[in-house]
């Protein structure tokens, strides 16, 4: 059976990952929710929207002919990670997940931290300063009851509406964003309190790391809870998965 791989991506290593299956001459596609304007050119054929749910997705897998799904999604997109496991169940198709590891308190470190997004809105209520909110354009509403501060903003894509904050600046940039120069941008923008998803990996590590060398305090923001399924920390180990499932199915 010659597979056809649907790679959930948006993140760095789903970029990797096709990169790594296209040098293989393996077909598949990356498909990205649409949040970003210009999403990250890909090595392999890539589509961009919804599916429509857990139903939706089922029947693009079957529509498609899909063999290997494998979520490359952000930790924190738990709804497309919950609908990826129940369609793959559906539909019979082998479900990977391409994840890394949150990161973890390192001596320095001052982080407070929060379950949600609603719970880090709710610490800001403190007095006024300048927050380095990098939670994306997306959940901006949810720190608009915390209008004292002085918000700068970095984002993939101009906000489509002015963010609801009376004082903010914007920053528009892709990562991965380099320690030194995240240093270098908070020290200048007077930073003095970080808003942050504990995304992991190294692409978005360099603004805990100036924080860190800064003294300034991290408000982190919990992952949302993964559902069962299997998981690979890196490139190498979705590679050896599709070799061995590939092989397991061909009776190798």
């Amino acid at each position: 059976m010659t597979a056809n791989l649907l790679i959930l991506g948006g993140t760095t290593e789903a970029t990797a990952l096709a990169g790594a299956l296209a040098q293989t001459g393996v077909r598949g596609t990356v498909s990205f929710a649409g949040r970003v304007a210009r999403p990250a050119r890909q090595p392999l054929p890539q589509r961009v929207g919804g599916f429509g749910g857990p139903q939706g997705l089922a029947a693009h897998l079957e529509a498609e002919g899909v063999t290997h799904l494998i979520d490359a999604t952000h930790p924190f997109a738990a709804q497309m990670s919950a609908n990826a496991v129940a369609a793959a169940e559906a539909k019979g198709v082998p479900l990977i997940a391409l994840t890394r590891p949150p990161w973890a308190p390192r001596p320095g470190d001052r982080w407070i931290r929060v379950p949600s997004l609603a719970a880090a809105a709710e610490a800001l209520a403190r007095p006024a300063c300048t927050v380095l909110l990098a939670v994306g354009r997306v959940h901006l509403n949810v720190f608009a009851g915390a209008p004292q501060h002085r918000y700068v903003l970095r984002l993939i894509d101009p906000p489509a509406s002015p963010p609801p904050f009376p004082d903010h600046r914007v920053l528009i940039d892709r990562g991965p964003f380099d320690a030194a120069a995240d240093r270098a941008m908070m020290a200048a923008e007077g930073v003095r309190i970080v808003v942050s998803k504990n995304s992991g990996g190294t692409g978005a590590y360099g603004k805990i790391e100036a924080a860190r060398a800064l003294g300034l305090p991290v408000i982190l923001i919990d992952r949302p809870a993964a559902p069962p399924r299997r998981e690979a920390g890196s490139v190498a180990e979705v590679m050896d998965w599709l070799d061995a499932h590939a092989g397991a199915e061909r009776g190798v």
